[in-house]
């Protein structure tokens, strides 16, 4: 049974770019997606037995750190960051983690990094593994 994934992205081509990754990796499948924190936390109640959370940043309406202060109470999915803003050590990644985030990845190449695959791609798999699978 693949892990259910949703992603959370304002930009369409992101999605895109990150859905077509989780198609070449048997054992994740994306059952949903939203364009910002406020349209991800409403379609939580429809995906209760979500198991993993790709998660942006910067988004309008609710950004991915306000996403993380209500979602931990949501659900119990894990949260990855996966954001050009979260750079490791830098305070946005600090208190990503701090509110609840359970990975952080690097977009390598800016808000639409159409390079995904090629430049995170293992650091993106093996961190999603090790989510899922610690839970």
């Amino acid at each position: 049974m693949p892990y259910k994934v949703m992603i959370v992205d304002d930009a369409a081509m992101m999605r895109l770019y990150i859905s077509s990754f989780l198609k070449t990796l048997p054992d994740f499948k994306m059952v949903a997606q939203a364009a910002n924190g406020q349209d991800a936390l409403d379609k939580l109640s429809d995906h209760e037995d979500l198991d993993l959370i790709l998660l942006d940043i910067e988004m309008p309406v609710m950004d991915g750190l306000e996403f993380l202060r209500h979602a931990k109470l949501k659900t119990r999915a894990k949260i990855c960051m996966l954001s050009s803003v979260t750079v490791s050590g830098s305070p946005l990644a600090a208190k990503a983690r701090e509110l609840g985030a359970d990975g952080v990845v690097t977009k390598p190449s800016g808000t639409v990094s159409h390079d995904l695959e090629e430049r995170v791609g293992d650091e993106l798999r093996r961190v999603m593994r090790s989510l899922v699978e610690a839970a």
